[in-house]
């Protein structure tokens, strides 16, 4: 099995994610670096990993440019936020042990994300993602920053959890918050969606509601509660975004973009 890892200044998570992988024992980690400046790169090269330093196109594009150089017939894709627990870590081994293994051509995992001192087990909980997926049978697809790994053939389910170590806090998930904003107005501004005011008003009530009472999210408190409405704030900077982007446009009767240099994070819970 590979494992296919993207990077950037991820000092604090990567020991921990490598370390989670010891019982599986892959024959294969790559690690696709867009130009850290602090220790990321010694630190997976100090675990035995093959280190690609290259520039960032994209979660998209540089999450496949991670499965492309993978060589063994299983790939687990995760970010440097995205240790493996135990129950998972066997579960795959034994998987990947059995002789009928290869009649899926990918596994979803669930995720757990860890927030402000505690596990959230309603509003983010159960996140299905595919991430483990046979060497030439899977992509990611998507629209930045909002990526999924899709497979060609039936899938199944894997119990056990990935460990989503998301934020470091409020100003960190806010700022992300923001960040996602901006990438996903530029993003539909570049497919030619144009700015609807209804869409500014009601997906970030969507949210909310999808959220709150929908995932009940009110079980996990304040902590709840807090991702809510930071979910509404981010979709409504999306459309409020795609409208400065769109008047900029007018205005120089041009091209009109951010040009935010995004941060190479993982799917995150941004709705």
């Amino acid at each position: 099995m590979s494992v296919a890892i993207i990077t950037k200044d991820e000092e604090a998570n990567l020991p921990r994610l490598l370390d989670s992988l010891e019982p599986l024992q892959p024959a294969e980690v790559v690690v696709v670096d867009s130009g850290s400046t602090d220790s990321t790169v010694a630190i997976a090269r100090d675990h035995g990993a093959q280190v690609i330093e290259t520039d960032w196109p994209g979660h998209v594009e540089q999450k496949n440019r991670a499965l492309a150089a993978c060589h063994q017939p299983w790939i687990l894709s995760l970010d440097a936020d995205e240790p493996i627990s135990p129950e998972l870590a066997a579960n795959i081994r034994n998987l990947l042990e059995k002789q009928d293994q290869d009649q899926k051509a990918g596994y979803e995992v669930s995720r757990l994300t860890w927030y402000l001192g505690d596990w959230l087990r309603h509003v983010w909980y159960p996140e299905w993602r595919l991430r483990l997926v046979k060497n030439g049978a899977a992509q990611w697809t998507g629209h930045n920053p909002h990526d999924r790994l899709e497979v060609d053939g039936p899938t199944g389910r894997l119990s056990g959890d990935i460990h989503h170590y998301s934020y470091a806090d409020i100003d960190d998930h806010f700022r992300r918050s923001i960040d996602y904003a901006r990438i996903g107005a530029e993003a539909l501004a570049a497919r030619g969606k144009p700015f609807r005011w209804h869409k500014m008003i009601f997906s970030p009530l969507a949210r909310f509601i999808r959220l709150m009472i929908f995932r009940q999210g009110w079980r996990d408190g304040w902590r709840g509660w807090i991702i809510a409405w930071s979910s509404m704030f981010s979709a409504f900077l999306k459309y409020a975004f795609l409208y400065e982007i769109e008047r900029g446009r007018r205005n120089s009767g041009g091209n009109f973009g951010t040009g935010t240099k995004p941060t190479p994070t993982s799917d995150k819970n941004n709705g």
